[in-house]
């Protein structure tokens, strides 16, 4: 490890003086210095991670401590001025603010900080790589280092001056070349990812270095695809085949696949591929029924962008964390601080079935359980709604087992249905189906005026059935003007046994939702005017003609994080 440790060496003497992840950088320069500390408290989430203000993103897991980096703006509500801020957390739901991690301050980043990753070399040395950008506009890769290994916090990272490491060269789009990946080390090099566009073909360039200083281009992408536009964060990491056991992204052994995810700019939703990593090309190949763009699988099928995995070593799992974007602001809204949170972070892992991936809130979630009511072998006939009382339901975790007695009305699936979202817009919540819509009305007024309503409908065809997940936002506010999409994904799963599982987290204005096990997910982000604190209910509703069992339901209130 000598060689690492003269690298640190060089690294510190090199300097000089003193990302990420939200990736649209729009600018607003008349809130420059608008001020989000009057974000509506009715709307303030209670364990999903906030920073003091603005977007986030950049998780890692050090010397016992979670940190996360996001891109602030500590002058005002909206993209500008951007800062990396910095939380730590001993257990991912409790977080103390620090002081910014990294300043715009050099001509490689003056015009912002963007987007990066952490990556920990060894003798258990943590780097970030991270866009930035000059004058021009030009998108250049650097690197920040810890001023200190023996503060167990890292408060100060340092800018070497040997920065940038990594130039857009010759054929790159300078102005499209952010995101760099966490890095990964195979024969002898290390590996790091860069998005990027060129002609709408949406690309990961790959790089290559010996010492994580001099880098190298490969000569072609790493992997590519038409008529996607921008990819940005992209992340690439192994998952078992055998086992729900996250990997350290340098594993290569065998009984593995790889995951790619990218972010798409013009789509503003996160889209991965599995597939086979050709460690002799340097080159990654999707599966067959794995599809690159937006017809492709995705981590979320909400308002979830941006998002970024990390190995923790401390209990052996990938964890996901994603941003829950707002992908329609109204200048209305950066006035009211209705800007992003994090997604409750999540362990990820491949489905036994082999062909998606299968996601979960990590178990640290359950310590802020408080109050739990039970509910079991409850008919839900048709029109009917049962409240789910005795906890406090605007701060809530939901999980309950739907059994479904008969499948024989389950309407006939059209093939040409292949879009979930605009399924669930023509077959929402109160429009009436066979088997479904059932689930939860989230979120809701005492009369029903507002509800954010997560329910299934059951499709069948000649050879299976089709399940239909969806988090329809369109009733949850009475206020005009803002954003209420239905949102909506399919459910892989065998109804041999005529179930359905679905677990949701209510938090004042997110309602994530997991479906069938953690197989499809989805998050909305809402903001109710009547359903709100002490005003808020649940219910558990059916509309087919299908009477549903709620076969088991455990709620419980949830107990305030401490957060910055």
């Amino acid at each position: 490890m000598a060689i690492w440790n003269l690298l640190w060496l060089y690294i510190l003497i090199l300097y000089v003086s003193n990302g990420r992840m939200e990736a649209s950088h729009k600018v607003y320069p008349q809130f420059q210095s608008l001020s989000a500390v009057n974000i509506r408290q009715l709307h303030h989430t209670a364990f999903h991670f906030q920073p003091p203000k603005n977007w986030i993103n950049g998780p890692m897991y050090y010397n016992g401590i979670y940190h996360i980096f996001y891109q602030y703006n500590p002058k005002g509500a909206v993209w500008g001025n951007i800062v990396w801020g910095h939380s730590i957390s001993k257990d991912l739901i409790n977080w103390k603010e620090l002081e910014p991690a990294i300043c715009p301050s050099k001509h490689f980043d003056i015009d912002g900080a963007w987007s990066g990753s952490t990556t920990i070399l060894p003798s258990n040395k943590p780097i970030i790589l991270y866009t930035g950008v000059d004058s021009n506009g030009i998108q250049t890769q650097n690197y920040a280092v810890p001023a200190n290994l023996s503060d167990p916090y890292l408060r100060k990272w340092i800018k070497p001056g040997n920065n940038p490491l990594i130039d857009p060269e010759n054929g790159v789009n300078a102005t499209a070349f952010r995101d760099p990946s966490t890095a990964w080390w195979l024969n002898g090099r290390w590996r790091v990812l860069v998005g990027s566009e060129r002609n709408s073909r949406g690309i990961a360039y790959l790089y290559r270095s010996r010492d994580f200083i001099h880098w190298t281009k490969a000569k072609h992408p790493f992997h590519s695809a038409p008529n996607t536009g921008m990819w940005e964060c992209p992340d690439f990491y192994p998952v078992s085949l055998s086992s729900k056991e996250g990997l350290d992204p340098s594993y290569m052994g065998k009984h593995v696949k790889h995951v790619l995810k990218v972010s798409l700019d013009d789509a503003r939703y996160d889209y991965y591929t599995l597939g086979t990593y050709l460690t002799n090309e340097d080159k990654y190949v999707p599966d067959n029924a794995s599809v690159d763009g937006w017809a492709g699988l995705r981590y979320d099928y909400g308002n979830f962008y941006a998002s970024k995995t990390f190995f923790d070593p401390a209990k052996r799992r990938r964890i996901l964390w994603g941003w829950v974007n707002e992908s329609d602001f109204t200048q209305d809204d950066v006035k009211k601080g209705w800007a992003g949170i994090q997604a409750i972070p999540r362990i990820v892992w491949l489905d036994t079935n082999q062909r998606q991936l299968k996601q979960w809130p990590v178990e640290e979630l359950n310590t802020l359980r408080g109050e739990n009511v039970k509910m079991s072998h409850q008919k839900l006939k048709k029109g009917h709604h049962i409240e789910i009382q005795g906890i406090t339901a605007a701060q809530a975790d939901i999980d309950v087992t739907f059994y479904i007695p008969s499948l024989d009305k389950a309407e006939e699936f059209n093939p040409t249905w292949e879009d979930a979202q605009r399924l669930c817009a023509n077959k929402g919540s109160k429009v009436e189906g066979g088997v479904g819509p059932f689930g939860l009305l989230t979120l809701a007024s005492k009369n029903l005026e507002e509800y954010t309503a997560v329910f299934f409908r059951v499709f069948k065809t000649s050879k299976k059935h089709v399940v239909l997940l969806c988090s329809d936002a369109r009733s949850s506010s009475l206020e005009n003007g803002i954003y209420k999409p239905s949102f909506a994904g399919f459910v892989d799963v065998d109804l041999a046994d005529k179930k359905l599982s679905l677990r949701s987290l209510i938090d004042h204005s997110v309602v994530e939702s997991f479906g069938g096990g953690g197989k499809t997910c989805i998050t909305s982000r809402v903001y109710p005017t009547l359903a709100v604190l002490d005003n808020a209910h649940l219910y558990a509703f059916n509309k087919g003609d299908e009477t549903i069992i709620v076969k088991n339901l455990n709620a419980w209130s949830m107990n305030k994080a401490k957060m910055n």
